[in-house]
């Protein structure tokens, strides 16, 4: 028995074979990631945290009402520019929508963003 090399250009193209079929089992197989969106502030409540946003990538969400508006509680970093109705918001929607006791749901969508200067 003897040892086997493998000449180096067959070792790379083996190895750069894998790692795209690597990439692209992963990026399909893969969970799916939340995609940022921008519209536009319609209103916020300070007291509240309520903030609600319009636009066309707005209407198309699910979560949105039928005039095309999409309110819930605003999560922000400390220190972040309060939104102002007219703004350009980028966010991300987490639905920590929840049923109560007797199996009524509540709904409870969480704004995750900041106002685009």
């Amino acid at each position: 028995m003897g040892n086997v090399t493998l000449p180096t250009p067959v070792f790379v193209a083996g190895l750069s074979l894998c790692a795209v079929a690597g990439y692209l089992a992963g990026s399909v197989l893969g969970p799916d990631t939340p995609q940022r969106t921008t519209a536009k502030v319609a209103s916020y409540e300070t007291g509240t945290g309520r903030l609600c946003l319009t636009g066309e990538s707005v209407s198309d969400m699910d979560e949105a009402d039928a005039d095309g508006t999409l309110c819930g509680t605003w999560s922000h970093s400390a220190g972040a520019t309060l939104p102002r109705k007219g703004d350009t918001f980028r966010f991300v929607t987490l639905d920590a929508s929840t049923s109560d006791g007797a199996g009524e749901p509540r709904e409870k969508i969480v704004i995750f963003g900041t106002v685009v200067e």
